[in-house]
């Protein structure tokens, strides 16, 4: 009988941006947005692998942490801005309590909302800020495997002619990688899945030894892999490729998925956006838009559309925790036996196989937008699991007789929209491309032609490299693409640009202002390794 291996990844995403400070006020939304998901995602994810690890309860999981992501979280001064921001929060939540006091079902939703942010900080406060040092020593135990990606969220098929660039991202990524964790990457993911035929030469130059692919890139090459999804593959010149499960995404976020249960917590209902002016009018700075401010309390069973509720006043539909803890070991369950049956279906048509595996993949950023049970609902799968006797594995553990697998050519594809990536190219921000690709090609140029400076040209350069990877990130033109802060990431795709274009102009006429200079570093703490060099043509 197939042994059966079941492969998570967590796959993360996130943009850097950092204000702090004055400006911090001024973009408090956006801050806010990062912040949320410090205090619903990453600080509950290590509670859950220590509490895995003190039950005893067998995990492996795959986690993509992203340089942006690595970046911010090491930050001091984003460090310290988040414990204010909790600050703020567990003020916000004191109020709350004097002004649900006269509903006692109200009142016990508001303390277990300030109950959450006070065990933020504490738990914050006790990993000494170091969120990613606790990932870290996970990882050197051998529960997660750390896997690398791009410098910035590119969607690397919108560069496919341009080697210098996908060389750059890459070699920035595994860099960046390295310097966070001290130590290479074996795996590596590409942002978006996205993937075209050729780009495992890229991977294979900088030995990356395995990446995952989505299931049509898998099932719609000249070659259909006869394990089809449930066994690694060779590509090219020898790359693995894992093929992840295609209904996952629809199982979990889709309108009938698990996160849609009437019993979850609708975080779109914040007091942010439902109390009154006058009771808002100070929570919100400089802000001129509302925002959330962590205080939801009722649940998804009293929406009737996205827009729409029912009985808005009745408490009918108030959140109970209690129920949301049972239905997610309900649905924890449900998971696990769907992944047991799927492996056992495969077992039968490949008896011969020695090893049935599946991949599943999973973008935390949806939990953090979504779910807000996600992240213990994680750790109920792990529990199900192993009273299932189902077994997790890494995939680096899964391909160590890789010159073994079958050979196939891969077809273009993604896992984002309808498999193509086609909302990052739409008629909302399609002007973005010709911008990015004509400083590609200017960054190309500026790094043979001055291959060998030092000092303040140097120091230029590195600041243009910088600009021009975070320009590249597919993450403005998502958020443009699906109205979410769009002004925002117009902007801050516009200024990046026009950076950069200040940099090449500066080179041409051997003049620049170093106080300008000086403060553009100052603001950008990403890539403090940086070498232009990255991008020169590689012989």
């Amino acid at each position: 009988m197939s042994e059966k291996k079941l492969v998570l990844i967590l796959n993360t995403s996130q943009e850097y941006i950092r204000h702090v400070g004055p400006e911090g006020k001024k973009f408090a939304p956006l801050m806010n947005r990062f912040f949320e998901s410090i205090t619903d995602v990453y600080l509950p994810l290590v509670k859950m692998f220590e509490a895995l690890e003190m039950d005893g309860v067998p995990f492996k999981v795959g986690l993509v942490m992203t340089p942006s992501l690595c970046t911010l979280l090491e930050d001091s001064s984003v460090q310290s801005e988040y414990l204010e921001w909790l600050d703020g929060r567990i003020e916000l939540g004191k109020s709350e309590l004097v002004r649900c006091a006269a509903d006692q079902k109200l009142l016990s939703a508001a303390k277990f909302c300030l109950e959450k942010h006070q065990e933020a900080k504490l738990a914050f406060e006790n990993l000494g800020r170091r969120i990613l040092r606790k990932i870290h020593e996970f990882s050197k135990k051998g529960f997660i495997e750390l896997i690398a990606t791009c410098g910035t969220d590119i969607f690397l098929p919108h560069y496919h002619d341009m080697e210098e660039i996908k060389n750059a991202q890459i070699e920035a990524g595994l860099f960046s990688f390295k310097s966070f964790f001290g130590q290479a990457a074996e795996g590596f993911w590409l942002p978006e899945l996205g993937y075209y035929p050729g780009l495992e030469r890229n991977l294979r130059n900088y030995n990356v030894n395995y990446t995952v692919l989505d299931a049509r890139s898998f099932l719609f090459g000249e070659e259909i892999p006869v394990k089809g999804i449930f066994a690694p593959v060779r590509i090219g010149n020898s790359v693995v490729a894992f093929g992840r499960n295609p209904n996952t995404d629809e199982e979990l976020f889709g309108f009938e998925g698990y996160a849609n249960n009437d019993v979850y917590l609708d975080n779109g209902r914040d007091v942010g956006y439902e109390l009154s002016d006058e009771k808002v009018e100070n929570l919100f700075g400089e802000s001129k838009s509302r925002y959330s401010l962590g205080y939801c309390y009722w649940n998804k069973g009293g929406r009737v559309s996205d827009a729409d509720y029912v009985n808005v006043d009745s408490n009918e539909h108030v959140y109970e925790f209690e129920a949301a803890v049972a239905k997610c070991e309900e649905d924890a369950l449900s998971f696990v036996n769907k992944r047991i049956q799927l492996m056992n279906d495969a077992g039968l048509e490949l008896s011969d196989t020695k090893t049935i595996s599946l991949t599943e993949t999973i973008n935390i950023n949806s939990l953090n937008d979504v779910w807000s049970e996600g992240i213990f609902w994680l750790e109920c799968v792990f529990r199900a699991a192993h009273k299932q006797s189902l077994e997790f594995a890494n995939a680096k553990d899964l391909i160590l007789e890789q010159f073994k697998f079958q050979k196939i050519h891969p077809y273009y594809g993604s896992c984002s929209d309808d498999g193509y990536g086609e909302a990052l190219i739409s008629h909302k921000n399609n002007w973005m491309i010709r911008y990015v690709r004509k400083a590609s090609e200017r960054m190309v140029d500026l790094s043979e032609r001055f291959c060998g400076d030092t000092g303040l040209k140097a120091r230029l350069l590195n600041l243009g490299a910088k600009e021009l990877l975070m320009a590249q990130s597919s993450g403005w033109a998502r958020m443009i693409e699906n109205d979410s802060f769009p002004e925002y990431a117009k902007h801050r795709f516009i200024q990046t640009i026009n950076d950069f274009t200040a940099v090449f102009d500066a080179l041409g006429s051997n003049t620049v202002s170093t106080e300008w200079l000086t403060n553009l570093e100052e603001s950008h703490k990403i890539f403090p390794w940086m070498n232009y060099r990255i991008f020169s043509r590689k012989s």
